[in-house]
């Protein structure tokens, strides 16, 4: 039987771009879904709206991922929309779904104005193999829809007056202005009202900068589809609200202000975070059915933490127990105060294990749970840790972290299974073996994130925001001889020196004048692998493990006269397998954007690991087949 869409649903949603309450919008606001696709670590779900006339963006509720997954949800399909906030961000328009009904499954083809025409409702089939039972012809409109279920429709200020009477004044905030989902919030909107737990809170804080002295902190708050957003207050609102926020209550916010993220100190994933000033609204509700927010995680595997130590970013992490070590005791140096400490060793599909220290009330509670289910080796799911660089790699909680023993979710059946079948008898390694400290005290291995030269070339977006870190096989194909190959050198702080009025060198970091200097490398050479060549910065340390001299010794052997040995050392570096650890940046030059690469570690090969290295590569391709 014959499916539809109503031409003219856009233009309904646009008109009323936010409805007082589901029971006012109207039920016959269906639209076929066009470019269906996942985004933000497939947390949401991005379509076009189309009703053979109009089309708009669209980002459906997190909740829907699953019928998406399952295929409930299809591109080309139908669905009605019950419920909904449509945003402006900028000069766009986007259709926020909250609340929707599949109508129809894939048709075979976008509706367009110019199709079949029957009254009011543009008319298509669906593939004759999803046959749908139970419709519903709508009279007089040609739209033939999926039922609703009955009820009886009130409106917003019925329900306001029936309910309201005895309410808090948090329920009727709820009552007499809609309540937003986090996902639909943007920093273009007007007036809005959510509803979110306190699931993170920060110490209060002063600072002191050329304005003058105050005081902050932030929370985090999820709201019940486990979407997440950091808010911030200062000064009034800080000392109004701090005691306000209690970590597990559920409040209704309202009146604040939204802008987009410093990348550099977000610790949720959020485009956004909210600032909230002593005017906004705050209400605990208290005298309701409250909720418990759904923990969303974003796992890495633990061989991919490399690029994550000492950066400012928190990882989630998923992984088998293999050992838990008694509850420790640990003495702050700052105010002499003793707090407990607890170690677990986790593993996962990558054969790799990571230390995970829990600290205060994690280490006494689920730590004490872990110990005495050891012998099971439960699985265990972290959110928000910090990745150290103790042992190579290390994780530590914060005191917003949560752990979820042995979750009942896809990943943690996945990895249960593996270990159950293969995991238990494989060898295990830490994934800290193999690093290298770098120049900048950051640890990373020369074994995780290897990718090939084409792989940093061909992708001139990378390290557009910040430095991004790869590992790299390759040899030396190229030493330009003619090229400026070191700078003099402050023997005492290695910073550039310039030549003194007189005699000496004056170097401006140490304010002072040396009778001598050093030599320090500062060179660019090729590198080439099986992918490309690529022209790498390398620095003194890097340089002379590559040249196998100091940049003094070479200097002395460029100054001969005939300078045969400089060419021959040069020669002798060339064609030589190196491992390298790259930063890969963005720089601006002449108003063009170039990408730069630089050497931060560069090692021999390990033959060895090398070949472990290749026979695990090889069993992961073995295994995706």
């Amino acid at each position: 039987m014959a499916k539809s869409v109503n031409p003219d649903a856009i233009s309904i949603l646009l008109a009323n771009p936010s409805p007082d309450s589901p029971s006012v919008v109207p039920n016959d606001i269906v639209v076929q879904i066009l470019d269906l696709k996942l985004f933000g670590n497939a947390n949401k779900i991005m379509f076009v709206a189309n009703d053979g006339k109009m089309k708009v963006r669209a980002i459906l509720q997190s909740t829907y991922l699953s019928e998406v997954q399952s295929g409930n949800i299809q591109n080309l399909g139908l669905i009605r929309i019950d419920d909904y906030v449509v945003n402006h961000p900028g000069n766009e328009k986007y259709v926020i779904v909250t609340k929707c009904v599949v109508v129809s499954p894939a048709l075979e083809a976008e509706i367009k104005a110019e199709g079949k025409m029957e009254e009011s409702g543009i008319i298509l089939k669906p593939k004759p193999e999803m046959a749908i039972s139970n419709e519903v012809k709508s009279e007089g409109t040609g739209i033939i829809l999926k039922p609703k279920q009955e009820m009886v429709v009130k409106s917003a200020a019925q329900i306001v007056h029936e309910q309201s009477g005895n309410m808090a004044p948090a329920a009727r905030m709820a009552m007499t202005r809609r309540v937003h989902p986090l996902v639909s919030l943007n920093p273009y909107q007007g007036n809005w009202t959510i509803k979110v737990r306190v699931t993170g809170k920060g110490n209060m804080r002063t600072y002191k900068n050329a304005r003058g002295e105050g005081c902050v902190f932030n929370v985090e708050l999820t709201d019940e589809d486990g979407t997440q957003i950091q808010a911030t207050m200062f000064n009034e609102a800080a000392k109004k609200f701090y005691d306000k926020f209690q970590l597990g209550k559920v409040y209704y916010i309202s009146k604040g202000t939204l802008k987009v993220a410093n990348k550099q100190f977000k610790t949720v994933q959020n485009d956004y975070e909210m600032t909230l000033n002593e005017y906004s609204e705050v209400e605990e509700a208290s005298n309701e059915v409250t909720f418990i927010p759904e923990t969303k995680f974003n796992f890495v595997p633990i061989d991919e933490l490399g690029p994550y130590v000492n950066s400012k970013e928190i990882v989630d992490v998923i992984g088998v127990v293999q050992n838990v070590s008694p509850t420790m005791s640990i003495r702050r140096k700052i105010n002499n105060e003793t707090i407990p400490k607890r170690e677990i060793t986790i593993a996962d599909e990558s054969k790799k294990t990571v230390v995970v220290t829990l600290w205060n009330d994690l280490a006494t509670t689920v730590g004490q749970e872990l110990l005495d289910i050891s012998d099971k080796s439960p699985v265990v799911a972290i959110k928000s840790l910090k990745v150290g660089d103790f042992q190579g790699v290390s994780l530590s909680t914060l005191s917003k972290s949560i752990i979820v023993v042995n979750p009942d979710t896809p990943e943690s059946n996945k990895l249960r299974s593996w270990f159950d079948s293969e995991g238990k008898e494989a060898s295990m390694a830490s994934v800290g073996s193999g690093m290298i400290t770098a120049t900048n005290s950051v640890a990373r291995s020369m074994y995780s994130d290897r990718v090939s030269l084409s792989h940093i070339t061909q992708n001139q977006s990378l390290g557009e925001e910040k430095p991004v870190f790869f590992s790299i096989k390759g040899y030396i194909s190229l030493i330009k001889p003619d090229q400026t190959m070191w700078y003099r050198a402050c023997k005492t702080c290695n910073k550039k020196v310039t030549e003194a009025i007189g005699a000496g060198y004056w170097c401006e970091g140490c304010q002072k004048n040396d009778d001598q200097c050093s030599l320090r490398y500062i060179m660019v050479v090729k590198v080439a692998d099986a992918s490309g060549e690529a022209w790498v910065s390398v620095f003194n340390e890097q340089a002379e493990k590559i040249i196998g001299c100091s940049a003094d010794e070479l200097d002395i052997l460029k100054s001969q006269e005939e300078g045969n040995d400089f060419q021959l050392k040069l020669k002798t570096a060339t064609w030589v397998p190196h491992l390298f650890r790259v930063s890969v940046q963005l720089q601006e030059y002449m108003s063009e954007k170039r990408q730069r690469i630089t050497a931060r570690t560069v090692t021999p090969i390990d033959f060895a690991a090398e070949s472990r290295f290749l026979l695990e590569d090889i069993s992961k391709m073995k295994a995706s087949q």
